[in-house]
């Protein structure tokens, strides 16, 4: 596994992520070179060491023998600040450099949305539009400028549909985007701040877990993969990240 980011498999057992012994060896990914779609080139400026990690991390969790293989998965934090957004943004990227399936974005952190700033995309329209308007889910996703990557944004009222994440609505929404794309990965909320990844887990084939090296508090972990296993979510592992973010500015207009 990578220096800076493991998917640590069967996170339930508490001791993978926090006993001093190196971390469970995890099935080795077939030693295969990887064949982009197409000349990859991040928007979101990956280092070359950044992009053997993440196409690391793609493949074991992506990338699976059988039909276990996760097409919709919800990326969620303990806590604010730990690079999150981040983190599914370049999953994403590099998702959709490495299969030729359509690969969607979803900005379900409708608290402190902060993806199409990533992408330096437009936010006139997205998830909260589509939860209050009955147009084809598609109509509100915008290409990112690879034929396979999309991105629905928080859209232009994403404090006013907060309340809307845990409706048949937004259930109806996750069942449209997984048959209008290939993959689905949903940034949501931090679980410190509200509850929405386990509303939307249960609608998704699994959760990653973020966290942030010596930041990250065992106990605020425990509890958060204790909450998503009490709803039967499937959390698929955790991503350990070892960058440091700015808070944006429209983030601190926030507080």
């Amino acid at each position: 596994m990578s220096r800076n980011f493991e998917l640590l498999q069967r996170i339930g057992r508490e001791q993978a992520l926090y006993a001093s012994a190196p971390a469970p060896e995890v099935e080795p990914v077939a030693e295969q070179p990887v064949v982009f779609s197409e000349p990859f080139t991040s928007s979101l400026g990956m280092s070359d060491s950044e992009l053997e990690e993440f196409t690391g991390l793609v493949q074991r969790l992506f990338v699976m023998p059988g039909n276990d293989s996760p097409r919709s998965v919800v990326f969620a934090a303990p806590e604010r600040g730990n690079g999150c957004s981040w983190v599914c943004a370049r999953v994403a990227e590099v998702l959709a450099s490495q299969v030729s399936g359509s690969v969607c974005l979803v900005d379900a952190n409708l608290r402190h949305p902060s993806l199409h700033e990533q992408f330096s995309a437009e936010n006139q329209q997205g998830l909260s539009d589509a939860l209050m308007k009955p147009d084809p889910v598609r109509g509100f996703a915008t290409n990112l400028g690879r034929q396979n990557l999309w991105l629905v944004s928080s859209g232009s009222n994403p404090e006013g549909a907060q309340n809307m994440l845990s409706t048949d609505r937004m259930r109806l929404r996750m069942s449209e985007l997984r048959a209008e794309f290939d993959y689905v990965l949903f940034d949501v909320a931090a679980l410190g701040e509200a509850n929405d990844a386990m509303m939307l887990s249960g609608s998704s084939d699994g959760v990653v877990m973020v966290l942030k090296a010596n930041t990250s508090r065992r106990e605020s972990a425990r509890k958060a993969v204790e909450e998503l296993q009490s709803t039967k979510a499937r959390v698929l592992g955790a991503v350990l990240n070892q960058r440091t973010f700015p808070i944006p500015d429209s983030i601190y207009k926030k507080l």
